[in-house]
Formats: C-alpha cells, structure tokens, sequence
C-alpha cells in the first residue's frame, strides 16, 4: 500500500502538542478547598465543562475557562472567584511541548507543511507554538475561525484557509471528541490518534494510532 502524502500536516495543539495541565493547574489552584477524595471528580467536572463552553456560539477563551471553573465549582460546592479562573487561563502560555514533540515534529517539518488549529486565543498561542521547537505554515486558532473545534465550522475554516479539500490533509489530535470524530465526518480520511491516555480509543473512526508524536514520521514514510 502507497503511503499517503498529504499536502499539509495538521494538528490539533493544546494536549497533543502542548502538554495542557489543565487538570495540574485547578488541583494546585484548589487543593486547600477541594479534598483529596474528592479532587478526581473535580478534575473530571472542568473537563467535562470546558467541552460544554465550546459547542455554542464562539466566546473569548478567557470566558470558556473561567465558565468552566465557576460550573465546576457550583457542582462540587466550592466559593468560586473569578480569580482563581483567570489564573488557571494565564498560566496557559508558560506550558511547554510534551517530551516527544520537538524531535518528532522537526523530522516531518523537513518533508511536509505543518498547520495547527487550536481552540486558544490569539494573545496566547504563539508563546505555546514557539516552544514546540519546529517551523509552522499557518497556525490558526478558533478566535480567528469564531468556531471551537469540535465545531465543524472550525475545520471549514481551516480548509478553507489552506486552499485544500478534507482528502489533502493528514490530521494528528489527541483527542476523539475535540477533533477526530468531527474530522471523520467531514471526510478527513487521513487521521492520525496520538494515545496520550486523555480518551478511551473508538476504532470506528479510522485512525492511525501512535503512542507520540516519535511515531508520525513513520506514517508518512519517514
């Protein structure tokens, strides 16, 4: 079988790329109001509602996390300061690749245009993408798109942007629910699942798996 070679390679940032410690950041930030019992449930309620904060109308990421926050805390009978929502969405920009990233990336960087569409806000992103430690064609983000992915318009707008139908691209994402299904329905048929262990996998969305981003130059015949 031919190995396909896509006119763009495109990724998805904020835990594929970027080691997005969302979760590290609000247990530092509650640990003396949230309990160790109860911390993991905690987590889990602010992953579950930063999804929610991005399947409506667009809004600045500032108000995604902080939303986020204030809900996760309602739910778990935590005071909330909106505070404590700002802090965890400022420390996004100090957080750096995971330790696979720059290697992976500057070997396929050599070969193919890299793209990357985030759901971040434009003051922040580019101090994420410059220590990824690899040259990028285009970077997009969902402030530009007035989309968050897993939104289809937010992958409209990058096809759109780049000039390029779903079958010239070869998508790389951490994440089913943010990027992979949304991509298979759009008829991405070039996908790319790194298991980082953020999501269980689901097969039916015909994906290449890799255990990090060490294993993408082996896709494209690296």
């Amino acid at each position: 079988m031919a190995i396909f070679k896509p006119k763009y390679i495109t990724f998805d940032c904020y835990g594929t790329l970027t080691n997005f410690d969302m979760a590290g950041a609000a247990r530092a930030r509650y640990q003396d109001r949230v309990s160790a019992a109860d911390m993991p449930g905690f987590i889990e309620s602010f992953r579950g509602y930063r999804l929610d904060e991005v399947l409506g109308a667009w809004k600045p990421f500032r108000e995604v996390i902080c939303n986020a926050v204030e809900r996760t805390c309602k739910r778990w009978a935590v005071a909330y300061d909106e505070a404590d929502g700002l802090a965890i969405y400022n420390a996004v920009p100090s957080w750096g690749p995971h330790p696979d990233v720059p290697a992976g990336l500057s070997a396929v960087a050599k070969e193919f245009p890299l793209v990357i569409f985030s759901n971040a806000a434009n003051a922040q992103i580019g101090h994420n993408v410059e220590k990824l430690g690899a040259p990028f064609h285009k970077v997009f983000t969902a402030e530009q798109a007035q989309f968050y992915k897993p939104r289809y318009g937010a992958f409209e707008y990058m096809l759109d942007a780049l000039n390029c139908a779903p079958e010239d691209i070869l998508h790389v994402s951490s994440s089913l629910r943010y990027d992979l299904m949304s991509a298979y329905d759009l008829g991405i048929k070039n996908k790319v699942w790194v298991n980082r262990g953020h999501e269980p996998a689901n097969p039916f969305y015909e994906y290449t798996e890799i255990k990090n981003i060490g294993g993408l130059p082996a896709v494209v015949g690296l």
